[in-house]
């Protein structure tokens, strides 16, 4: 039987289900090994007076299925904020039931309220079936841009 999802804002009570949720991506995507969240950090991420970032929930039946978690970026050229979507999971048992479609029509309805010009994220190039799923829902797919990162060493070593 598949339920109605309803979409909230993501509560501190919900920072334990975000967490197993990111282990579940995470584990999905083979990169389990690079996972350091803990729920603390999330509290802090989410919840502190100046957050870094924001999370919807998505339930069914009273069950967590899905979350999205996002912040604003800003873009020079359109000089207007951006909203990016840094993950969007939904647990394997509802897969095939619309809700990662609702989750991304309610952020993009989000970023229309607020004045973003823009709604973007990344997607693993080996993962097919997201990229046929985000074209069908209107994602251009970018190909002539690749995501750059420094991090650890690297990254203190560029900082001097």
């Amino acid at each position: 039987m598949t339920h109605a999802l309803s979409i909230r804002p993501a509560t501190p009570a919900d920072v334990g289900h975000i967490k197993s949720m990111i282990t579940e991506l995470a584990v999905f995507e083979k990169l389990e090994h690079m996972v350091v969240a803990t729920e603390a950090n999330l509290l802090e991420a989410l919840f502190s007076p100046r957050p870094d970032c924001e999370a919807v929930i998505g339930e069914a039946g009273g069950e967590v299925v899905c979350f999205a978690l996002f912040f604003h970026n800003f873009s020079t050229f359109l000089t207007k904020r951006g909203l990016y979507l840094e993950d969007l999971y939904v647990r394997q048992a509802h897969r095939g039931k619309g809700y990662g479609s609702a989750l991304l029509r309610h952020l993009a309805g989000l970023a229309v309220e607020r004045g973003c010009g823009r709604f973007e994220w990344s997607v693993l190039d080996w993962n097919v079936a997201a990229i046929a799923f985000y074209e069908s829902m209107g994602a251009d797919v970018l190909p002539d841009w690749r995501i750059c990162r420094v991090t650890g060493d690297a990254l203190t070593k560029l900082a001097g």
